[in-house]
Parts: structure tokens; C-alpha cells; sequence
């Protein structure tokens, strides 16, 4: 019968090993997320997932703060974050550093999820947007491609740390074969 882990037998790394560690070729670009909680749910999947580093952009909001940590319980402290008050700013600069673009949006010619094939040694950028409008059509516009979730009952949109759970699990595991 299965006996589920015990934290000590997990063996995840130390705040300094976290640091330390090379990390899988993915930055999740947050636009203007309006609940902290969603920022830190984000935070503590990209800590799962160990990925390059979070941008947090216009009014998403950053740490410190209690409502970040109430979901992120300290990935905010090890997953590296910057801060851009513009989002179109921060992909030109993360392009300008060799980083492919992604926005997770519903688009005409958007390239659904399960079909999305890197290609070896591209790192990538997903955008997520805001909870109400998504991601903004200037920065949609700008991306390389659009990556959409296929969705299959009444709802026309997802929780946008739900999205950043899936497009990040899906995402990672063609990265890393």
C-alpha cells in the first residue's frame, strides 16, 4: 500500500543549493496580475519546476509581502524575480538576451498546448495575463507565437495560476525530454 513521503525523505534542496543549481531555460513573464495570491502561486510553481526566474510587470504586485508568501511559503526567497513597470519593455529586453516569447492566450493562429514542439536549446519566455482582460493585445502582438490551453466545457478561461501550472508542466517536460 502506498505511504505518502515524509518532508525529510523528499530531499529537495536548501535555499543555497536552489540558488545554486542550474536552472531549466524558462521565465514566466506575470502581466499585470492583480491577486497576490495568484503571484505567489506562481512563485512557489516556479520553484517546483525550478525555472530561470519570474518577471513581474506593471501592477503585479512583488515581495515582500504576506500575501505572496501565504501561497508561495517562501519560493518568493529562492526563485529569482525582476521587476518592469511595462510588459512590452520586458520582452524586448528579454528577446534582446536571446529569449524566445510565448503568450498564453486564446488567438486566431494560436499553436494549442499539446502541439507546441521546441526545438533544442531555445529558452523560452511565457507570458500570463491579467485575470479579467489576459494578456495585452500589444504584447500578444509582439510574441514569437500564442500558446492556447484547449478547453472543453462552458468557461472561456482558467484560473491564471491553474493556466501557469499547465502551460509550465506541459512546457518543461519537452524541455527536459
Amino acid at each position: 500500500m502506498p505511504q505518502k513521503l515524509h518532508v525529510e525523505e523528499m530531499n529537495r534542496l536548501d535555499l543555497n543549493a536552489f540558488r545554486a543549481a542550474e536552472k531549466v531555460p524558462l521565465i514566466v513573464v506575470l502581466d499585470n496580475i492583480r491577486s497576490l495570491h495568484n503571484v505567489g502561486s506562481v512563485f512557489r510553481t516556479a520553484d517546483a519546476f525550478r525555472l530561470e526566474a519570474l518577471h513581474l510587470c506593471g501592477i503585479t504586485a512583488t515581495p515582500p509581502s504576506p500575501e505572496i508568501r501565504k501561497t508561495a511559503l517562501g519560493a518568493e526567497d529562492a526563485v529569482a524575480w525582476h521587476y518592469h513597470p511595462d510588459t512590452l519593455t520586458a520582452i524586448h529586453q528579454l528577446r534582446s538576451e536571446g529569449w524566445k516569447i510565448a503568450a498564453v492566450e486564446q488567438c486566431h493562429q494560436s499553436v494549442m498546448l499539446h502541439n507546441f514542439q521546441p526545438i533544442a536549446g531555445e529558452r523560452w519566455a511565457l507570458v500570463l495575463g491579467n485575470e479579467v482582460r489576459g494578456v495585452q493585445q500589444s504584447v500578444v502582438d509582439a510574441a514569437d507565437l500564442v500558446l492556447e490551453i484547449p478547453q472543453f466545457g462552458t468557461k472561456h478561461s482558467l484560473n491564471v495560476s491553474v493556466a501557469a501550472g499547465i502551460v509550465l508542466w506541459e512546457v518543461f517536460r519537452k524541455i527536459r525530454g
